[in-house]
C-alpha cells in the first residue's frame, strides 16, 4: 500500500481495497503514527459502559490520549483485526496476532512490527498493541546505566566459555534490552549464537532465533533440547519459567555452554533459591552460575526542563514540566542494576541451602550494592527523582 493524505505517514501491509471504512482506517494509523512518535511501548483502546477510552504507555506510565463514543469502537477493533489477521466475526475469545508495517519518518520509510491482543470485556473488546521499533532498540550496555564497575562484573560473566548468567526483574524492566545487548556486545561470526524466545521481539543480525509455541509443545524445555544439538557456543533462553527449563539450562551450561536467561524474581539472591525450589540442586546451581543482574527502569529526568529544588537534604533534581517531556517532567527511561558475582565463598553458601536473607548479607560483604542504593545514586547523579526510585525499588 502506498500512503495517502488520509494516512499522515502510516503506511500498512494490506492492499488497498482490504482498506474498509476511511475514517476508521485515518484514526487508528494516527493513532499508530502519534504513539510511535511519543516513543510509546503500548496502546490501549477500551471499551467502557459510555466511552472509548485510548491510553499509551510512555516510559512505563499509562497517559490518556483520546475518549470518544462508543460508535467508534467496533469499525476500531474490527480494522485491528485486519491488520492482525485475525477472526472479525469472533468476539467470544482472546485472540493475538501481529502486525508489520510501515510509516514515513522524515522522508524515510521505517518498519514497525506491533503485536495485537484482543480481550473480551464487559462492555466489548479490548485491545492491547505492543509497539516494537527495531531502531528504538539500543544495542550498547554501556548505555543502560550500569555503574563501571557493574559493567565490568557483568561483561566478564558474558565473556566466559560456559555457565550461566541471569538477569531478573518484573515484566517491563528492560530485561530483553539487557541481553539482546549481551548478545550484541559478544557476537562475532566465530560463534555460534542461538535462542529460544516467546516472542522474538526482535531479530538480531547474526543470531538464529527460535519461536517457543506452547501451543504445539514446541516448549522452553524442549527448544532447549533441540539447540543443544545445534553445536551452540551461547544460549539465550528467554525465560526459565519451569523445573524442565530449568534443569536443561543448568545442564547446557556446565557442558560447555554459556547460557543467558531471565527470572521472574524481585532482587538477585531470591533467584538462587528459586532455582532450587524448582528442583535443581544446590550444588549444580553453585556450579553453573557465574553472575545474577536484577534491574529495574526508572524515568530519566526530562533534559529540556531538569531544575534544582532545594530541600532539607540537599539540592533535588527535578523536571518542571514542558511541551517536549508531555509536562510530566520525565522523558526516557535509565535502569537501576543489582549485580551479584557468584565467588567462591557465595559459592559455598548455595551448596549449604543458605536462605535468601544469608545470600544477601555475603553478596553486599564482597561487593554487591543493592538496587535501592544503586538507585539513590541515580538520584544523586540528577538523572531520577527520589519519588522513582521509591516507586520501583518498595
Amino acid at each position: 500500500m502506498v500512503p495517502g493524505p488520509s494516512d499522515s505517514g502510516f503506511i500498512d501491509a494490506l492492499s488497498l481495497e482490504e482498506r474498509g471504512d476511511s475514517s476508521t482506517v485515518t484514526l487508528v494509523n494516527s493513532l499508530l503514527l502519534r504513539a510511535i512518535r511519543q516513543g510509546a511501548s503500548d496502546i490501549h483502546i477500551e471499551p467502557y459502559e459510555r466511552e472509548l477510552r485510548v491510553r499509551f504507555r510512555v516510559d512505563g506510565q499509562l497517559r490518556t490520549v483520546l475518549s470518544s463514543t462508543l460508535g467508534q469502537r467496533d469499525a476500531v477493533v474490527s480494522r485491528v483485526k485486519v491488520m492482525a489477521h485475525l477472526d472479525i466475526a469472533e468476539k467470544r475469545l482472546p485472540q493475538d496476532g501481529r502486525i508489520r508495517a510501515t510509516f514515513s519518518d522524515a522522508g524515510r520509510v521505517r518498519p514497525i512490527d506491533v503485536r495485537a491482543s484482543i480481550l473480551p470485556t464487559l462492555y466489548g473488546e479490548k485491545v492491547v498493541l505492543r509497539l516494537l521499533d527495531p531502531e528504538g532498540l539500543r544495542l550498547d550496555l554501556t548505555a543502560l546505566g550500569f555503574a563501571p564497575d557493574e559493567l565490568g562484573r557483568f561483561d566478564r560473566a558474558i565473556r566466559r566459555p560456559w555457565g550461566m548468567v541471569l538477569v531478573t526483574g518484573p515484566t517491563g524492566s528492560g530485561k530483553t534490552s539487557t541481553l539482546y545487548s549481551s548478545l550484541a556486545r559478544i557476537n562475532h561470526a566465530g560463534i555460534n549464537i542461538v535462542t529460544a524466545e516467546d516472542p522474538v521481539e526482535f531479530h538480531l543480525p547474526g543470531v538464529n532465533q527460535v519461536q517457543v509455541r506452547d501451543q504445539i509443545g514446541l516448549t522452553f524445555a524442549s527448544v532447549l533440547r533441540s539447540l543443544l544439538r545445534q553445536d551452540p557456543n551461547i544460549i539465550l533462553v528467554g525465560e526459565i519459567r519451569d523445573s524442565d527449563t530449568a534443569a536443561m539450562a543448568v545442564k547446557a551450561a556446565l557442558t560447555g555452554h554459556l547460557v543467558l536467561s531471565t527470572l521472574h524474581t524481585n532482587d538477585a539472591p531470591t533467584s538462587i533459591t528459586r532455582l532450587v525450589n524448582m528442583g535443581v540442586e544446590p550444588f549444580l546451581v553453585a556450579s553453573a552460575l557465574h553472575l545474577v543482574c536484577a534491574q529495574r527502569l526508572v524515568r530519566r529526568i526530562c533534559a529540556e526542563c531538569r531544575q534544582v529544588d532545594e530541600v532539607s537534604q540537599g539540592p533535588e533534581f527535578r523536571g518542571r514540566g514542558c511541551e517536549r517531556c508531555g509536562g510530566s517532567g520525565y522523558r526516557g527511561r535509565v535502569g537501576v542494576f543489582e549485580v551479584m558475582e557468584v565467588t567462591d565463598a557465595l559459592r559455598d553458601r548455595i551448596v549449604a541451602n543458605a536462605s535468601a536473607g544469608d545470600l544477601r548479607r555475603h553478596a553486599v560483604g564482597d561487593g554487591m550494592i543493592p538496587l535501592r542504593e544503586n538507585g539513590l545514586e541515580a538520584v544523586r547523579s540528577g538523572l531520577t527523582t527520589i519519588d522513582e526510585v521509591a516507586r520501583e525499588t518498595m
